[in-house]
Protein backbone atom coordinates (compact mmCIF):
# COMPACT_ATOMS: atom_id res chain seq x y z
CA UNK A 1 0.00 0.00 0.00
CA UNK A 2 2.77 2.56 0.73
CA UNK A 3 4.38 1.73 -2.36
CA UNK A 4 0.80 3.07 -4.36
CA UNK A 5 1.08 6.40 -2.73
CA UNK A 6 4.37 6.61 -3.54
CA UNK A 7 3.95 5.63 -6.99
CA UNK A 8 1.04 7.78 -8.25
CA UNK A 9 2.20 11.30 -6.78
CA UNK A 10 5.60 10.25 -8.95
CA UNK A 11 3.27 9.57 -12.13
CA UNK A 12 0.88 12.40 -11.55
CA UNK A 13 4.61 14.48 -11.42
CA UNK A 14 5.93 12.67 -14.68
CA UNK A 15 2.59 13.64 -16.38
CA UNK A 16 1.76 16.96 -15.72
CA UNK A 17 6.11 17.89 -17.44
CA UNK A 18 5.45 15.25 -20.19
CA UNK A 19 1.98 17.73 -21.15
CA UNK A 20 3.50 20.99 -20.41
CA UNK A 21 6.39 19.85 -22.64
CA UNK A 22 3.51 18.75 -25.28
CA UNK A 23 1.94 22.20 -25.09
CA UNK A 24 5.16 23.82 -25.24
CA UNK A 25 6.19 21.77 -28.79
CA UNK A 26 2.74 22.61 -30.13
CA UNK A 27 3.44 26.56 -29.52
CA UNK A 28 7.05 25.79 -30.98
CA UNK A 29 5.04 24.63 -34.07
CA UNK A 30 3.12 28.12 -34.10
CA UNK A 31 5.96 29.90 -33.15
CA UNK A 32 7.91 28.55 -36.18
CA UNK A 33 4.72 28.72 -38.77
CA UNK A 34 4.73 31.93 -37.72
CA UNK A 35 7.67 33.11 -38.56
CA UNK A 36 7.90 31.13 -41.57
CA UNK A 37 4.83 32.61 -43.49
CA UNK A 38 7.13 35.25 -45.63
CA UNK A 39 9.17 32.19 -46.10
CA UNK A 40 6.95 29.44 -47.70
CA UNK A 41 5.44 28.69 -43.81
CA UNK A 42 1.62 28.29 -45.24
CA UNK A 43 3.04 26.60 -48.69
CA UNK A 44 4.85 23.99 -46.33
CA UNK A 45 1.04 23.18 -44.66
CA UNK A 46 -1.17 23.54 -47.55
CA UNK A 47 0.98 21.74 -49.60
CA UNK A 48 1.41 19.08 -47.25
CA UNK A 49 -2.12 18.91 -46.44
CA UNK A 50 -3.47 18.49 -49.53
CA UNK A 51 -0.79 15.51 -50.41
CA UNK A 52 -2.19 13.44 -47.54
CA UNK A 53 -5.60 14.49 -49.05
CA UNK A 54 -4.48 13.33 -52.32
CA UNK A 55 -2.56 10.25 -51.35
CA UNK A 56 -5.79 8.90 -49.49
CA UNK A 57 -8.37 9.59 -52.26
CA UNK A 58 -4.90 7.65 -54.19
CA UNK A 59 -5.99 4.49 -52.20
CA UNK A 60 -8.94 4.79 -52.22
CA UNK A 61 -9.27 4.15 -55.81
CA UNK A 62 -7.13 1.65 -55.77
CA UNK A 63 -8.43 -0.66 -53.41
CA UNK A 64 -11.44 -0.15 -54.69
CA UNK A 65 -11.47 0.00 -58.51
CA UNK A 66 -9.90 -1.91 -60.94
CA UNK A 67 -8.47 -1.07 -64.39
CA UNK A 68 -7.59 2.18 -65.19
CA UNK A 69 -9.12 3.70 -62.42
CA UNK A 70 -6.93 1.66 -60.36
CA UNK A 71 -3.77 2.40 -61.81
CA UNK A 72 -4.70 6.40 -61.83
CA UNK A 73 -5.49 5.57 -57.87
CA UNK A 74 -1.53 3.77 -57.55
CA UNK A 75 0.13 6.02 -59.55
CA UNK A 76 -1.84 9.09 -57.47
CA UNK A 77 -0.79 7.61 -54.15
CA UNK A 78 2.83 7.31 -54.87
CA UNK A 79 2.82 10.38 -56.87
CA UNK A 80 1.06 13.23 -54.42
CA UNK A 81 4.15 12.46 -51.67
CA UNK A 82 7.02 12.80 -54.08
CA UNK A 83 5.14 15.81 -55.26
CA UNK A 84 5.19 17.37 -52.21
CA UNK A 85 8.71 16.47 -51.52
CA UNK A 86 9.99 17.93 -54.74
CA UNK A 87 8.05 21.17 -54.62
CA UNK A 88 10.50 21.81 -50.73
CA UNK A 89 12.96 21.18 -52.75
CA UNK A 90 12.89 23.14 -55.14
CA UNK A 91 11.34 26.08 -53.38
CA UNK A 92 13.69 25.79 -50.35
CA UNK A 93 11.05 25.10 -47.93
CA UNK A 94 12.55 21.36 -46.78
CA UNK A 95 13.94 23.09 -43.84
CA UNK A 96 11.18 24.99 -42.62
CA UNK A 97 9.18 21.35 -43.42
CA UNK A 98 11.59 19.41 -41.42
CA UNK A 99 10.91 21.72 -38.49
CA UNK A 100 7.35 21.86 -38.49
CA UNK A 101 7.57 18.23 -38.87
CA UNK A 102 10.11 17.79 -35.75
CA UNK A 103 8.51 20.35 -33.61
CA UNK A 104 4.78 18.33 -34.20
CA UNK A 105 6.19 15.26 -33.83
CA UNK A 106 7.63 16.26 -30.51
CA UNK A 107 4.21 17.59 -29.30
CA UNK A 108 2.67 14.18 -30.16
CA UNK A 109 5.04 12.14 -28.52
CA UNK A 110 5.38 14.33 -25.42
CA UNK A 111 0.77 14.28 -25.74
CA UNK A 112 1.15 10.62 -25.91
CA UNK A 113 3.64 10.05 -23.41
CA UNK A 114 1.76 12.32 -20.90
CA UNK A 115 -1.64 10.27 -21.45
CA UNK A 116 0.32 7.08 -21.25
CA UNK A 117 1.72 7.53 -18.04
CA UNK A 118 -1.61 9.25 -16.29
CA UNK A 119 -3.38 6.49 -17.11
CA UNK A 120 -3.69 4.02 -13.72
CA UNK A 121 -1.43 0.31 -14.16
CA UNK A 122 -4.45 -1.55 -13.48
CA UNK A 123 -4.33 -5.17 -14.83
CA UNK A 124 -5.92 -8.32 -13.99
CA UNK A 125 -5.77 -9.25 -10.55
CA UNK A 126 -3.57 -12.65 -10.32
CA UNK A 127 -3.71 -15.07 -7.77
CA UNK A 128 -2.28 -17.81 -6.18
CA UNK A 129 -2.54 -21.07 -8.52
CA UNK A 130 -1.86 -24.78 -7.22
CA UNK A 131 0.04 -27.21 -9.70
CA UNK A 132 -2.06 -29.13 -12.37
CA UNK A 133 -1.71 -32.55 -11.62
CA UNK A 134 -2.85 -33.97 -14.72
CA UNK A 135 -2.78 -31.16 -17.68
CA UNK A 136 -3.47 -32.26 -20.67
CA UNK A 137 -2.06 -29.78 -23.76
CA UNK A 138 -3.18 -29.71 -27.54
CA UNK A 139 -0.81 -28.92 -29.62
CA UNK A 140 -0.73 -28.05 -33.74
CA UNK A 141 2.76 -28.67 -35.17
CA UNK A 142 1.78 -26.14 -38.15
CA UNK A 143 0.78 -23.27 -36.36
CA UNK A 144 2.96 -20.39 -36.45
CA UNK A 145 5.32 -22.16 -39.24
CA UNK A 146 6.31 -24.91 -37.10
CA UNK A 147 6.53 -23.45 -33.45
CA UNK A 148 5.58 -26.46 -31.52
CA UNK A 149 8.99 -28.33 -33.28
CA UNK A 150 11.07 -25.35 -33.69
CA UNK A 151 11.00 -24.17 -29.87
CA UNK A 152 10.92 -28.23 -28.84
CA UNK A 153 7.07 -27.63 -26.94
CA UNK A 154 6.25 -31.18 -26.59
CA UNK A 155 9.54 -32.47 -24.61
CA UNK A 156 9.07 -29.43 -22.77
CA UNK A 157 5.54 -29.69 -21.78
CA UNK A 158 6.29 -33.72 -21.25
CA UNK A 159 9.24 -32.88 -18.61
CA UNK A 160 6.53 -30.82 -16.27
CA UNK A 161 4.02 -33.30 -16.38
CA UNK A 162 1.99 -32.49 -19.22
CA UNK A 163 0.25 -35.23 -21.19
CA UNK A 164 0.32 -33.52 -25.17
CA UNK A 165 -1.88 -34.52 -27.88
CA UNK A 166 -0.20 -33.62 -30.92
CA UNK A 167 -2.89 -32.72 -34.04
CA UNK A 168 -2.49 -34.71 -37.27
CA UNK A 169 -1.89 -32.33 -40.06
CA UNK A 170 -3.30 -34.43 -42.23
CA UNK A 171 -6.54 -35.32 -40.63
CA UNK A 172 -8.37 -32.32 -39.41
CA UNK A 173 -9.55 -33.25 -35.61
CA UNK A 174 -12.38 -31.48 -33.42
CA UNK A 175 -10.73 -30.03 -30.91
CA UNK A 176 -13.26 -29.20 -28.55
CA UNK A 177 -13.87 -33.30 -29.00
CA UNK A 178 -10.43 -33.88 -27.64
CA UNK A 179 -10.41 -31.77 -25.18
CA UNK A 180 -13.97 -32.47 -23.56
CA UNK A 181 -12.29 -36.32 -23.87
CA UNK A 182 -9.30 -35.10 -21.60
CA UNK A 183 -11.36 -33.98 -19.27
CA UNK A 184 -13.49 -36.89 -19.41
CA UNK A 185 -10.41 -39.18 -18.57
CA UNK A 186 -9.51 -36.45 -15.64
CA UNK A 187 -7.44 -33.45 -16.88
CA UNK A 188 -7.22 -30.49 -14.23
CA UNK A 189 -5.50 -28.03 -16.95
CA UNK A 190 -6.16 -27.71 -20.64
CA UNK A 191 -3.75 -25.86 -23.04
CA UNK A 192 -3.22 -25.12 -26.60
CA UNK A 193 -0.22 -24.21 -28.61
CA UNK A 194 -1.67 -23.06 -31.76
CA UNK A 195 -3.48 -20.03 -32.77
CA UNK A 196 -6.36 -17.85 -31.34
CA UNK A 197 -9.44 -20.01 -32.97
CA UNK A 198 -8.32 -23.09 -32.13
CA UNK A 199 -7.44 -21.31 -28.52
CA UNK A 200 -10.86 -20.39 -28.15
CA UNK A 201 -12.22 -23.81 -28.55
CA UNK A 202 -10.55 -25.36 -25.97
CA UNK A 203 -11.25 -22.00 -23.72
CA UNK A 204 -15.02 -23.12 -24.37
CA UNK A 205 -14.45 -26.18 -22.92
CA UNK A 206 -12.25 -24.93 -19.88
CA UNK A 207 -14.69 -22.56 -18.65
CA UNK A 208 -17.35 -24.82 -19.31
CA UNK A 209 -15.77 -27.17 -16.83
CA UNK A 210 -14.88 -24.54 -14.71
CA UNK A 211 -10.90 -25.87 -15.48
CA UNK A 212 -7.45 -23.36 -15.63
CA UNK A 213 -6.57 -22.86 -19.30
CA UNK A 214 -2.83 -22.20 -20.67
CA UNK A 215 -2.19 -20.37 -23.67
CA UNK A 216 1.05 -20.99 -25.22
CA UNK A 217 1.79 -18.77 -27.97
CA UNK A 218 2.55 -21.01 -30.82
CA UNK A 219 0.33 -18.93 -33.09
CA UNK A 220 1.00 -16.20 -36.17
CA UNK A 221 0.04 -13.36 -34.45
CA UNK A 222 -0.60 -14.65 -30.60
CA UNK A 223 -2.91 -11.31 -30.20
CA UNK A 224 -4.35 -13.33 -27.03
CA UNK A 225 -1.24 -14.29 -25.63
CA UNK A 226 0.14 -10.36 -26.22
CA UNK A 227 -2.61 -9.37 -23.76
CA UNK A 228 -1.94 -11.90 -21.41
CA UNK A 229 1.53 -9.94 -20.88
CA UNK A 230 2.85 -13.59 -22.57
CA UNK A 231 6.33 -13.75 -24.22
CA UNK A 232 5.42 -14.34 -28.02
CA UNK A 233 9.00 -14.68 -29.13
CA UNK A 234 9.82 -17.75 -27.31
CA UNK A 235 6.37 -19.88 -26.48
CA UNK A 236 8.31 -22.50 -24.46
CA UNK A 237 8.17 -19.60 -21.39
CA UNK A 238 4.37 -19.95 -21.52
CA UNK A 239 5.07 -23.21 -20.24
CA UNK A 240 6.61 -22.27 -17.12
CA UNK A 241 3.30 -21.92 -15.88
CA UNK A 242 3.09 -25.58 -15.23
CA UNK A 243 5.36 -25.04 -12.31
CA UNK A 244 5.22 -21.59 -11.19
CA UNK A 245 1.66 -20.05 -12.39
CA UNK A 246 -0.71 -17.56 -11.44
CA UNK A 247 -4.20 -17.40 -12.23
CA UNK A 248 -6.51 -14.91 -13.81
CA UNK A 249 -9.66 -14.89 -14.20
CA UNK A 250 -11.19 -13.06 -17.61
CA UNK A 251 -13.96 -12.72 -20.10
CA UNK A 252 -14.93 -14.93 -22.76
CA UNK A 253 -16.52 -13.47 -25.67
CA UNK A 254 -19.55 -15.62 -27.47
CA UNK A 255 -21.01 -15.39 -30.95
CA UNK A 256 -24.43 -17.15 -31.25
CA UNK A 257 -23.06 -20.13 -28.74
CA UNK A 258 -19.63 -20.29 -30.28
CA UNK A 259 -16.78 -18.53 -27.78
CA UNK A 260 -14.05 -16.09 -29.05
CA UNK A 261 -11.00 -14.64 -27.03
CA UNK A 262 -10.16 -11.17 -29.45
CA UNK A 263 -12.50 -10.47 -32.44
CA UNK A 264 -15.49 -10.98 -34.41
CA UNK A 265 -15.77 -9.27 -37.95
CA UNK A 266 -18.02 -8.69 -40.18
CA UNK A 267 -17.98 -7.74 -43.43
CA UNK A 268 -15.47 -7.02 -45.90
CA UNK A 269 -12.75 -8.71 -43.89
CA UNK A 270 -15.28 -11.67 -43.27
CA UNK A 271 -15.97 -11.76 -47.05
CA UNK A 272 -12.38 -11.90 -48.59
CA UNK A 273 -11.38 -14.43 -45.22
CA UNK A 274 -14.42 -17.01 -46.89
CA UNK A 275 -12.63 -17.63 -49.89
CA UNK A 276 -10.22 -20.75 -50.24
CA UNK A 277 -7.32 -19.14 -52.33
CA UNK A 278 -7.05 -16.74 -49.23
CA UNK A 279 -4.66 -18.58 -46.94
CA UNK A 280 -2.16 -18.73 -49.50
CA UNK A 281 -2.31 -15.20 -51.43
CA UNK A 282 -3.99 -12.75 -49.08
CA UNK A 283 -2.92 -9.25 -50.78
CA UNK A 284 -3.81 -10.54 -53.76
CA UNK A 285 -7.03 -11.99 -52.59
CA UNK A 286 -8.33 -8.62 -50.85
CA UNK A 287 -6.84 -6.84 -53.89
CA UNK A 288 -8.97 -8.66 -56.39
CA UNK A 289 -12.61 -8.60 -54.58
CA UNK A 290 -12.55 -5.82 -52.57
CA UNK A 291 -14.15 -3.47 -55.36
CA UNK A 292 -16.99 -5.39 -55.67
CA UNK A 293 -17.24 -5.40 -51.81
CA UNK A 294 -17.15 -2.00 -51.74
CA UNK A 295 -18.52 -0.21 -54.60
CA UNK A 296 -19.52 -3.42 -57.10
CA UNK A 297 -22.51 -5.96 -57.22
CA UNK A 298 -20.92 -7.50 -54.06
CA UNK A 299 -22.06 -4.90 -52.05
CA UNK A 300 -23.54 -6.09 -48.63
CA UNK A 301 -24.53 -3.35 -45.59
CA UNK A 302 -24.72 -4.54 -41.93
CA UNK A 303 -27.31 -3.32 -39.85
CA UNK A 304 -26.15 -3.57 -35.95
CA UNK A 305 -28.00 -3.24 -32.85
CA UNK A 306 -25.44 -1.89 -30.34
CA UNK A 307 -27.12 -2.33 -26.97
CA UNK A 308 -29.76 0.97 -27.66
CA UNK A 309 -27.77 2.50 -30.67
CA UNK A 310 -28.54 1.08 -34.37
CA UNK A 311 -25.53 1.51 -36.66
CA UNK A 312 -26.93 1.19 -40.19
CA UNK A 313 -25.78 0.10 -43.53
CA UNK A 314 -21.82 -0.31 -42.01
CA UNK A 315 -19.06 -1.59 -44.49
CA UNK A 316 -17.84 -3.46 -41.64
CA UNK A 317 -18.27 -4.61 -38.40
CA UNK A 318 -15.42 -5.46 -35.27
CA UNK A 319 -16.45 -6.61 -32.46
CA UNK A 320 -13.88 -7.73 -29.62
CA UNK A 321 -13.52 -9.36 -26.45
CA UNK A 322 -13.40 -5.91 -24.10
CA UNK A 323 -12.52 -2.93 -25.81
CA UNK A 324 -9.54 -1.86 -27.13
CA UNK A 325 -8.10 1.55 -26.45
CA UNK A 326 -8.05 2.85 -29.36
CA UNK A 327 -9.13 1.78 -32.98
CA UNK A 328 -6.21 3.54 -34.35
CA UNK A 329 -4.52 0.36 -32.76
CA UNK A 330 -6.25 -2.07 -34.76
CA UNK A 331 -3.47 -2.13 -37.33
CA UNK A 332 -1.96 -4.84 -35.93
CA UNK A 333 0.08 -3.94 -33.23
CA UNK A 334 -3.38 -3.08 -30.78
CA UNK A 335 -3.72 -3.91 -27.58
CA UNK A 336 -6.83 -4.42 -25.01
CA UNK A 337 -6.06 -2.84 -21.60
CA UNK A 338 -7.50 -4.89 -19.90
CA UNK A 339 -9.68 -8.40 -20.29
CA UNK A 340 -11.91 -8.32 -17.48
CA UNK A 341 -14.16 -5.31 -17.77
CA UNK A 342 -17.26 -7.11 -19.04
CA UNK A 343 -17.55 -4.94 -21.37
CA UNK A 344 -17.66 -5.43 -26.24
CA UNK A 345 -15.37 -3.29 -27.97
CA UNK A 346 -17.50 -2.52 -31.10
CA UNK A 347 -15.92 -0.87 -34.30
CA UNK A 348 -18.13 -0.01 -37.31
CA UNK A 349 -16.52 1.56 -40.92
CA UNK A 350 -18.40 2.71 -43.44
CA UNK A 351 -16.68 4.50 -46.31
CA UNK A 352 -18.43 5.23 -49.47
CA UNK A 353 -15.78 7.50 -51.57
CA UNK A 354 -12.55 9.11 -51.91
CA UNK A 355 -13.65 12.02 -49.73
CA UNK A 356 -14.72 9.82 -47.19
CA UNK A 357 -11.64 7.73 -47.37
CA UNK A 358 -9.23 10.87 -47.46
CA UNK A 359 -11.49 12.19 -44.04
CA UNK A 360 -10.80 8.95 -42.43
CA UNK A 361 -7.17 9.48 -43.05
CA UNK A 362 -6.87 13.04 -41.83
CA UNK A 363 -9.12 12.71 -38.61
CA UNK A 364 -8.86 8.95 -37.90
CA UNK A 365 -11.34 8.12 -34.83
CA UNK A 366 -13.30 11.47 -35.42
CA UNK A 367 -14.21 10.40 -38.36
CA UNK A 368 -17.77 10.18 -39.52
CA UNK A 369 -17.01 6.81 -41.19
CA UNK A 370 -15.42 5.65 -38.34
CA UNK A 371 -17.89 4.32 -34.90
CA UNK A 372 -16.37 3.30 -31.69
CA UNK A 373 -18.64 2.18 -28.91
CA UNK A 374 -19.11 -0.56 -26.07
CA UNK A 375 -21.82 -2.39 -25.60
CA UNK A 376 -22.58 -5.60 -23.38
CA UNK A 377 -24.57 -6.68 -26.55
CA UNK A 378 -24.70 -6.85 -30.19
CA UNK A 379 -26.94 -8.06 -33.00
CA UNK A 380 -25.98 -8.03 -36.35
CA UNK A 381 -28.10 -8.46 -39.62
CA UNK A 382 -27.46 -8.02 -43.34
CA UNK A 383 -31.11 -7.34 -45.59
CA UNK A 384 -33.20 -10.02 -46.11
CA UNK A 385 -30.18 -12.27 -46.10
CA UNK A 386 -30.75 -15.09 -43.92
CA UNK A 387 -26.94 -15.83 -42.91
CA UNK A 388 -23.81 -13.38 -43.14
CA UNK A 389 -20.37 -14.31 -43.30
CA UNK A 390 -18.25 -13.95 -39.72
CA UNK A 391 -14.29 -14.40 -38.95
CA UNK A 392 -13.99 -15.47 -35.54
CA UNK A 393 -10.52 -15.38 -34.49
CA UNK A 394 -9.56 -15.17 -38.13
CA UNK A 395 -11.29 -18.13 -38.82
CA UNK A 396 -14.12 -18.14 -41.68
CA UNK A 397 -17.66 -19.39 -40.75
CA UNK A 398 -20.99 -18.89 -41.94
CA UNK A 399 -23.83 -18.10 -39.23
CA UNK A 400 -27.70 -17.31 -39.67
CA UNK A 401 -28.50 -13.86 -39.04
CA UNK A 402 -29.20 -12.20 -36.59
CA UNK A 403 -26.01 -13.18 -35.35
CA UNK A 404 -25.60 -12.06 -31.84
CA UNK A 405 -22.64 -11.44 -29.66
CA UNK A 406 -22.35 -11.04 -25.88
CA UNK A 407 -19.53 -11.53 -23.37
CA UNK A 408 -19.36 -14.27 -20.29
CA UNK A 409 -17.95 -12.16 -17.68
CA UNK A 410 -14.81 -13.74 -15.75
CA UNK A 411 -16.09 -16.99 -17.19
CA UNK A 412 -12.05 -17.93 -18.06
CA UNK A 413 -9.52 -19.23 -15.57
CA UNK A 414 -6.29 -18.95 -17.04
CA UNK A 415 -3.01 -20.09 -16.01
CA UNK A 416 -0.11 -17.72 -16.92
CA UNK A 417 3.87 -18.07 -15.47
CA UNK A 418 4.83 -15.68 -13.00
CA UNK A 419 7.79 -14.08 -14.98
CA UNK A 420 6.42 -13.00 -17.81
CA UNK A 421 6.37 -9.42 -20.00
CA UNK A 422 3.46 -7.96 -19.10
CA UNK A 423 0.73 -5.61 -20.93
CA UNK A 424 2.45 -2.27 -22.03
CA UNK A 425 -0.11 0.71 -20.81
CA UNK A 426 -1.45 1.16 -24.42
CA UNK A 427 -1.72 5.11 -25.49
CA UNK A 428 -4.96 6.96 -25.68
CA UNK A 429 -5.75 8.90 -28.68
CA UNK A 430 -4.73 12.45 -28.01
CA UNK A 431 -7.13 14.76 -26.63
CA UNK A 432 -5.92 18.08 -25.89
CA UNK A 433 -8.51 18.89 -23.42
CA UNK A 434 -6.79 16.59 -21.59
CA UNK A 435 -3.38 17.31 -22.23
CA UNK A 436 -4.01 21.01 -20.96
CA UNK A 437 -6.20 19.63 -17.83
CA UNK A 438 -3.01 17.67 -17.02
CA UNK A 439 -0.37 20.52 -17.60
CA UNK A 440 -1.97 23.24 -15.82
CA UNK A 441 -5.10 21.64 -13.89
CA UNK A 442 -5.90 18.53 -12.06
CA UNK A 443 -2.96 16.07 -12.44
CA UNK A 444 -4.57 12.95 -11.11
CA UNK A 445 -4.43 9.82 -13.35
CA UNK A 446 -7.62 9.22 -15.24
CA UNK A 447 -10.29 6.71 -13.71
CA UNK A 448 -10.56 4.28 -16.29
CA UNK A 449 -8.98 2.38 -19.30
CA UNK A 450 -11.76 2.96 -21.32
CA UNK A 451 -11.90 3.03 -25.26
CA UNK A 452 -13.21 6.28 -27.08
CA UNK A 453 -16.43 6.43 -27.70
CA UNK A 454 -18.68 8.01 -30.66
Amino acid sequence: MGGTRVEEPARSGAARLLARLAVLAAIGSVVVLVLAVGKGGIEVVLAGFLGLVLCAAGLWWFVAHRGAVRLLGAVLAVAAPVAVLVLFARDGLWLTALVLLLCWGATLAFARAALRTSRPRRSVRATAAARPSRPVLIMNPKSGGGKVGRFGLVERAEELGARVILLDPSAPADVAELARGAVAEGADLLGVAGGDGTQALVAAVAAEHDLPFLVVSAGTRNHFAMDLGLDRSDPSRCLDALADGEELRIDLGDVSGRAFVNTVSFGVYADVVQRPEYRDDKAGTALNLMPDLLVGEGVRRLEARVDGTTLSSQQALLVSNNPYVSPDELSGGGRRPRLDDGELGVLGIRVEDAAQAADLALRGSQSSGLTVLTAHRVEVTSGATDEIAVAVDGEALRMPTPVVCTLRAGALRVLVPRDRPGVVVPTPPVRWRRIFDLAFGRTEPTTGDGPTRA
